[in-house]
């Protein structure tokens, strides 16, 4: 990058500046990963401290059969595969209470677009989960499942979320975004829920009191300006309505545990690489320079892996997600062994290492419970200490 350029985008974000296309796209060309880095550290020290923020969460996937075949996806499955599930209610609320005694806070619900499931099937288990467990936050439903309800029930999205949330829904989740630039997303996406009716849903959400995460996949056949072009769709909606908490770049995923039954479902597979680690940090950082009106922006740490979330905590990361438990959309991050669960002590551990504050929250991003910083370095160093790889 030219000298003079980097400067003025320095003094961009010195004086809080909005960053414009032009500017994403130059960080994006960047070679500096350190510059980069700290560039990204002052606004989310300017914003969040030296604090790191988790909640103790579980996901739950009540059915992987869709009727959508989107190209990057191994969850889905078809009706009559060997491998094909739906839960009963009885059977997703014991999966949930199953983590009850660890104090609970939130449930992430996710599923495949069910071609025959009833649509009261929904708001009834979001019902049975929340009498269970009356203290957890449902997070539950992407964008494109609230249009496949629509579709399912002839009812507006209106009326679809008045009745989710008075059956206990507390926040959307980010998911069916993916890209929304029409140039890659026609090759990505196997369903009708694109930037116009993603966008309606949440802003929708939003007017009712819905606080609900932004999500952006990376790392498959997309380049820079796609995800630069992405980010401002949602910059752009988050001016008109606030209701944005945090922003989560997910890095695409090679399938490496379902191919071991002969079927690849990835068929971006065979002419993709997954991003580096560096190119995850950079895509961090300058998520966290351009999004300037969400407060968070967070690392899902099982498709990073553990050193990569460290790391991004120093490239504009404040948010580790939570425990997880059981994460059926995705294998591991990097297929050396990430685990699919953290319980609360490893998530404390793993923010004092990398040198931060841990902060436990709710789904709204409301503050649980405060720990202690971490130790001085110098007190570190008179003692062995555990190594996160």
């Amino acid at each position: 990058m030219d000298a003079g350029v980097k400067r003025e985008l320095e003094a961009k974000v010195a004086a809080g500046e909005r960053l414009s296309r032009e500017d994403g796209i130059a960080l994006y060309e960047s070679d500096d990963l350190v510059w980069l880095g700290r560039l990204a550290h002052r606004v989310r020290t300017d914003k969040n401290g030296d604090r790191v923020m988790f909640n103790v969460n579980r996901h739950l996937n009540l059915t992987n059969v869709c009727s959508a075949s989107c190209a990057y996806c191994s969850f889905q499955r078809k009706p009559g595969e060997k491998d094909a599930y739906t839960m009963r209610i009885h059977e997703a609320v014991a999966k949930a209470k199953e983590m009850e005694d660890e104090q609970l806070t939130e449930l992430h619900i996710v599923n495949g677009l069910h071609p025959t499931l009833p649509w009261k099937y929904y708001p009834k288990v979001l019902r049975e989960l929340k009498g269970a467990l009356p203290g957890v936050n449902l997070k539950a439903f992407t964008a494109t499942e609230i249009q496949w309800f629509e579709k399912i029930s002839g009812l507006p999205a209106d009326e679809i979320l008045d009745e989710l949330i008075d059956a206990g829904l507390e926040s959307l989740t980010g998911g069916g975004a993916e890209i929304f630039d029409w140039e890659v997303r026609q090759h990505i996406v196997d369903h009708a829920t694109h930037w116009e009716d993603w966008s309606r849903i949440h802003r929708l959400a939003h007017s009712k009191g819905l606080r609900t995460p932004s999500t952006m996949l990376y790392g498959h056949i997309e380049e820079p300006r796609h995800r630069v072009d992405h980010v401002l769709r949602l910059r752009e909606l988050q001016d008109e309505t606030g209701g944005f908490t945090v922003f989560i770049p997910l890095r695409y995923q090679h399938d490496f545990v379902d191919s071991a039954d002969g079927k690849i479902r990835n068929r971006l597979q065979a002419r993709t690489k997954m991003a580096s680690p560096a190119e995850s940090l950079k895509t961090f950082a300058v998520s966290r320079l351009l999004f300037d009106n969400v407060p968070h922006v967070k690392c899902f740490w099982v498709m990073h892996g553990l050193s990569v979330a460290q790391l991004s905590l120093n490239f504009g990361v404040d948010d580790l997600d939570g425990s997880v438990v059981e994460y059926k959309i995705t294998h591991d991050a990097d297929s050396y062994g990430t685990p699919n669960t953290m319980h609360r002590e490893d998530l404390l551990n793993l923010i004092w290492d990398a040198g931060f504050q841990p902060v436990e929250r709710n789904t709204r991003y409301e503050i649980v419970r405060e720990y202690d910083k971490p130790t001085p370095l110098a007190d570190r160093r008179a003692e062995p200490q555990q190594v996160w790889a």
